[in-house]
C-alpha cells in the first residue's frame, strides 16, 4: 500500500487518505439500511472509541511530531506545540459559538450557536460536519508533514492516521443517520445526509496538505493545531454523547481500546 501512494504527490495522497475516511462515514451511515433502530450501548460504545482513537491520534500522528521538528526552531521546543494545539481548540470553539448546531443527545432547546430556525436535522449534520472538518485537516498536514521529511513523520504513520480515522467514523455517520430514521426520514435519505457529513473530509484534508508544503515553516503549529481542534471535538462532542443515556463502562471501555488500536497502528507502521 505505501508503494501505491509513492506514486503520487502528498495532495493526492491526502486526497486519497481523506476519501477512505469519508467512505468510512458512508459505511457507517448504510447501516441505517439494515435497521431502524441501533441499540444505545453499541452506539455508545463505538462513540467511545472514537474518542481513543482521536486522543492517540493527536499525540502520536500530530504531537509528538510537532514537537520533533521544533528541535530545529529558534523559540524554546515547547511553543510550536502549545500555541499550536490551543489555537486549533479555540478554532473550534469560536466556531462552536457562531455557527447553529445541536450535538448528538441533545434537546432542540440546548442547540448552540447563533439563533436559528434551522430544523433539527440540519442542526445536528451541521454539528457533525463541523468536526470532521478537523480530521480531514488532520490526515492532509500528516501527509504534507511525510513529503517534508519531518522526523517522526512518514507515509505509512499518515496511512495509519487515515486508517485509525476510519474506524473511528464508521459510528459517527451512523450517530447522524440513526437519528434521523427516528424521526422518520426515509432510509434513503438519511444515508445520504449521514454520509454527507463526512465529505467535508478530503476538502480539508487537501487544504491541509497543500498549506503543509507551502508553509513549511509553520508546520509544526499546523500539526499542533490539528491535535487541538481534534482533542476540542472529543472533549466537547463525543464523550458527552457517549453519557446521554446514562451508561459509563461501555464508552470507558471503548475510550480505551480506540486509543490503544490508534497507538498500535502509529506505532507498528510508522
Amino acid at each position: 500500500m505505501i508503494a501505491i501512494f509513492e506514486q503520487f504527490s502528498p495532495i493526492i495522497q491526502a486526497l486519497m487518505g481523506t476519501l477512505f475516511t469519508w467512505f468510512m462515514t458512508a459505511f457507517g451511515a448504510s447501516l441505517i439500511f439494515l435497521t431502524r433502530e441501533v441499540n444505545q450501548r453499541l452506539l455508545d460504545g463505538l462513540l467511545g472509541f472514537a474518542s481513543g482513537v482521536m486522543i492517540a491520534a493527536s499525540f502520536w500522528s500530530l504531537l509528538e511530531p510537532a514537537i520533533e521538528l521544533s528541535h530545529d526552531m529558534t523559540v524554546p521546543v515547547w511553543v510550536p506545540a502549545a500555541v499550536g494545539f490551543l489555537l486549533g481548540g479555540l478554532f473550534l470553539f469560536l466556531v462552536d459559538k457562531l455557527l447553529p448546531h445541536l450535538h448528538m443527545g441533545m434537546e432542540m432547546g440546548e442547540a448552540e450557536g447563533l439563533k436559528s430556525s434551522w430544523r433539527r436535522s440540519v442542526l445536528l449534520i451541521t454539528a457533525i460536519t463541523l468536526h470532521n472538518i478537523p480530521e480531514g485537516l488532520a490526515v492532509g498536514v500528516a501527509f504534507g508533514a511525510a513529503a517534508a521529511n519531518v522526523e517522526g513523520a512518514s507515509i505509512a504513520s499518515a496511512i495509519a492516521l487515515a486508517v485509525g480515522i476510519g474506524l473511528q467514523n464508521f459510528p459517527e455517520g451512523l450517530a447522524v443517520s440513526a437519528p434521523l430514521r427516528r424521526e422518520g426520514w426515509p432510509r434513503g435519505r438519511a444515508f445520504f445526509y449521514g454520509q454527507l457529513s463526512g465529505i467535508v473530509e478530503p476538502i480539508a484534508g487537501v487544504i491541509g496538505a497543500a498549506l503543509t508544503i507551502l508553509m513549511r515553516p509553520l508546520l509544526p503549529y499546523a500539526l499542533a493545531f490539528a491535535a487541538g481542534a481534534m482533542i476540542y471535538v472529543v472533549a466537547e462532542e463525543l464523550i458527552p454523547a457517549t453519557k446521554c443515556e446514562g451508561h459509563s463502562d461501555i464508552p470507558t471501555l471503548g475510550v480505551m481500546l480506540g486509543f490503544a488500536v490508534m497507538m498500535i497502528l502509529d506505532v507498528a507502521f510508522g
